[in-house]
């Protein structure tokens, strides 16, 4: 007998829709996932960001110029010694290895061993030892040899060292007894901000000059890239050594910064004007830049506002790569005995010193700049390489 209650009558999906899996309303769509609505929502900064964190290689890159950048600012308080320290008892004195494990056992905190020095009755090169019987531990936030801290005021606190009596050679001593661990923390501020203050003005300039070349055309563009091939037909070497050559005897080490800054200057904006000026002509017949122009723009705004945000990764990629080139242009015009000069201290100058054959085989530890180097250069290369694939909405 049939039930006075009407059973349902079940229905056939319309075409199109899902079937509920709980036996919910089909034709509700799913929820987005929170992080679709923000994706929907965010800037371009918010997604350039996103997708740059993907890329481990430029993020650890991006970690290691931060460590780089913030041992510059804090290099006083950071070496053990000062730049102009001097300890010519341990003249060419080898690195200095760091121990956890003596004669009396495992120690929870590092020591080193004092050094004592004979000569070799040979080649009477000095010879060093470590003397067993003189321990000394390391020591955080201790008292020095006293400095200037960023020229401001003097004190005498550095974030680690050794009681007095003992000495701190991480990476060894120069022919003159001073620390190269500590002139490499003092190397970096020249080295590095000289790759920053280069790359302003080439990319200044770079970026106004090639833009008008591809923009107006004609006349002009062929004046611009005809003086362009002319710059650049001189061998790259002679040619910074004929202009560090002419800056003036006399000047001191803060104006032979700035002159060696404008020398490398002067010749590295071409490469950006000239690719600048590529994709300019590239974009300027674009139906956004005409309409832009029919509306009343202003030539400036078209070009600066419209036209140069089209090629933006581009442009990441090539500031990044700038930096390098003129850190390394520094190291090789120093490294001639044409760029900076003692008592200005940079990687370049600090390489001078390994220029001798038979010093570099006595004293291998003279070419750890040569690392820094090397590191710094490949940090701003994985970090382009990062940039370029976050701001290139084509990229995977």
């Amino acid at each position: 007998m049939q039930s006075d209650r009407q059973k349902p009558i079940a229905r056939a999906p319309q075409e199109g829709s899902k079937a509920s899996p709980a036996g919910g309303d089909s034709s509700t769509p799913p929820a987005p996932a929170p992080q679709d609505v923000n994706l929907y929502t965010a800037s371009q900064w918010q997604l350039m960001w996103w997708k740059f964190r993907r890329h481990k290689g430029a993020m650890i890159a991006a970690l290691v110029l931060i460590v780089l950048y913030t041992v510059a600012v804090f290099c006083e308080f950071l070496a053990p010694y000062p730049l102009d320290a001097r300890n010519v008892d341990y003249a060419s004195a080898p690195p200095q290895r760091v121990h956890f494990v003596s004669g009396e056992g495992i120690h929870l905190w590092p020591f080193v061993y004092g050094l004592e020095r004979t000569t070799d009755p040979v080649t009477l090169a000095p010879v060093y030892r470590e003397d067993p019987e003189r321990k000394y531990p390391l020591q955080l936030f201790t008292r020095g040899e006293s400095y200037r801290m960023w020229g401001l005021f003097e004190t005498d606190i550095h974030l680690f060292g050794v009681a007095e009596g003992g000495t701190l050679f991480l990476l060894g001593a120069d022919s003159m007894g001073r620390c190269v661990f500590s002139r490499i923390l003092y190397g970096a501020r020249i080295s590095l901000t000289i790759g920053f203050v280069g790359v302003a003005i080439s990319f200044i300039l770079g970026l106004v000059i090639g833009t008008i070349s591809g923009f107006y055309g004609g006349s002009i563009d062929n004046f611009i890239q005809r003086s362009i091939e002319i710059i650049i037909s001189f061998p790259s070497i002679p040619l910074w050594m004929a202009l560090a050559a002419a800056l003036p005897n006399h000047w001191g080490p803060v104006q032979t910064y700035l002159g060696i800054t404008v020398v490398l200057s002067l010749i590295g904006w071409t490469g950006l004007a000239r690719e600048v000026r590529g994709k300019i002509l590239a974009l300027r017949e674009e139906d956004y830049a005409m309409a832009a122009a029919l509306v009343g723009a202003s030539q400036v705004r078209i070009m600066f506002r419209h036209l140069l945000p089209g090629f933006f990764s581009h442009i990441i990629v090539v500031i990044t790569l700038m930096v390098p080139t003129m850190i390394l242009a520094e190291t090789a015009l120093s490294f001639l005995g044409l760029g900076l000069q003692p008592p200005v201290t940079s990687w370049g100058v600090m390489l001078q010193e390994a220029q001798n054959v038979q010093a570099v085989a006595i004293q291998p530890w003279l070419l750890t700049p040569v690392f820094a180097v090397v590191v710094t250069v490949l940090a701003f290369n994985f970090l382009g390489d990062g940039l370029r694939d976050a701001a290139d909405p084509y990229s995977e």
